[in-house]
């Protein structure tokens, strides 16, 4: 029988019948290129590497109740912000996925994280990018060589698990993935059908041999070049390192986590000697924030657990061209051209005729609506030229008809907006059912519930 020939992007590994210049799934040019005959039978779809790494013997499927309930062995990586983002603590014979730009610290976050775990296990970190020697050095400037730490700078996935079968190591790193490849295939190393291979022999190694894995992976800004976004569904977490690098803050966040919810961030501040811990992201977000300044406005968000200060700027100008500008960085598009929207038709602010910009300081987004209040101001505080006062937060969901309504965890956002010194929080009047949010807070923190937009513009400069 002829085999039926197969074309495959070595971008996204969308698969075509017929040769094409350009992708249709991605739109990349030249990419496309033709299975190997090998693969698409079936003798090489499964590497040699990847098969001497699959340990599992066959098993039978049986009733869930026959299964023995054994519970989670988590430890400790030495870093608090890390084990938050993780749900306590790394799982042992876990595989973990560390996503993000190049140059944004992650393999200085997981080089600094080996200082703790050589204090009980054997880590060997396995490096495509940089030698034994530059190993040597960054370890030395941050402070972790330790006798049970061991450095390989290798980019062969068989003779990667050759020596991780020699040295049975507790803990494996391995930096990046794009770097590492397996010979038996004829992609090279960073395409889709490699980054696919190594990571299910990795997989394999973890769940068979329980070596806890962390694997680190660049992305770009679309997040699709053979990085993270198509090896989501084999990992067990799946961790991103955002910030900009040309700043201090980092923002480390779960995407996927099947120990643990998604929904806690991990905050650490980039210094000359790696990543430090920040324990109060709050006053780290907030601090050099201008005073008397028209256009900012300080919101409370929740991040997993945690209430987090952030400050909403805003810049409206009058449009040069005949169609206005509206950018948003750190808060959703849609959700600021709707805000512009409602205070252009409930709160008689003319902006139709301006370009908007609004910015989240710090690196944050902002996916809750609870900012929504605090963009509004910042809106209205530009478009008036008036400064809203330095010690003034706002919490608060805004309607399509500019009502406003209460969000979950009031209580909470409150106490961080009084703890950090603020004087005058503006909050919806509505609260719903049961006590207000605000009993049995100290009376330091004046409360102004408005109903409106009209309300809050008015309460927060003083109109």
């Amino acid at each position: 029988m002829k085999q039926r020939t197969v074309f495959f992007c070595t971008e996204c590994g969308n698969e075509t019948p017929k040769w094409a210049g350009r992708c249709p799934a991605c739109g990349a040019w030249n990419t496309v290129v033709e299975r190997p005959p090998e693969v698409v039978k079936g003798t090489r779809g499964a590497s040699r590497a990847a098969s001497a790494a699959r340990v599992v013997p066959a098993s039978r499927a049986c009733p869930v109740t026959e299964l023995e309930d054994s519970e989670e062995i988590r430890f400790s990586t030495g870093m608090k912000e890390l084990d938050r983002v993780l749900g306590g603590g790394a799982v042992k014979g876990s595989l973990v996925l560390v996503g993000g730009a190049p140059g944004i610290g992650k393999s200085t976050l997981m080089l600094q994280i080996c200082g703790s775990l050589c204090q009980f296990s054997k880590v060997l970190y396995v490096s495509g990018e940089e030698s034994q020697h530059q190993l040597k050095l960054r370890a030395r400037r941050l402070d972790v060589e330790r006798e049970n730490l061991l450095v390989l700078s290798e980019t062969g996935l068989g003779e990667m698990l050759e020596s991780v079968k020699a040295e049975a190591p507790d803990v494996l790193i391995v930096d990046s993935i794009q770097t590492l490849y397996n010979d038996a295939l004829d992609s090279p190393a960073g395409s889709v059908t490699q980054v696919k291979d190594c990571t299910m022999a990795l997989m394999h190694l973890a769940k068979g041999q329980g070596i806890t894995v962390f694997v680190i992976g660049h992305v770009n800004k679309e997040g699709s070049i053979a990085g993270p976004k198509v090896l989501e569904h084999m990992v067990d977490c799946v961790l991103y390192f955002e910030g900009d690098r040309h700043t201090f803050c980092r923002i480390l966040r779960a995407a996927k986590n099947r120990f643990g919810a998604t929904n806690e961030i991990g905050v650490f501040e980039m210094e000359d000697n790696g990543l430090r811990e920040v324990e109060n992201p709050s006053q780290l977000l907030l601090s050099g924030r201008p005073e008397d300044a028209p256009g900012t406005c300080v919101t409370c968000v929740m991040e997993g657990a945690r209430p987090v200060l952030a400050e909403v700027q805003a810049l409206v100008v009058t449009s040069a061209g005949g169609n206005p500008r509206r950018t948003s960085n750190g808060f959703d598009y849609n959700r600021a051209a709707m805000l512009l929207a409602v205070l252009e038709k409930r709160g008689g602010l003319k902006l139709s005729a301006c370009d908007a910009y609004l910015n989240i300081i710090g690196g944050l987004w902002l996916d809750e609506p609870a900012a929504d209040l605090a963009a509004v101001i910042a809106l209205a505080s530009s478009y008036l030229d008036k400064p809203a006062p330095g010690g003034l937060a706002a919490i608060g969901e805004v309607g399509l008809t500019g009502e406003l309504r209460s969000v979950s965890q009031l209580s909470q956002r409150i106490s961080e907006v009084r703890r950090l010194g603020f004087k005058r929080c503006v909050v919806p009047a509505h609260r719903g059912k049961g006590n207000p949010p605000w009993q049995g807070l100290e009376p330091d923190l004046e409360l102004l519930p408005v109903r409106n937009i009209g309300e809050a513009i008015r309460a927060a400069l003083r109109e």
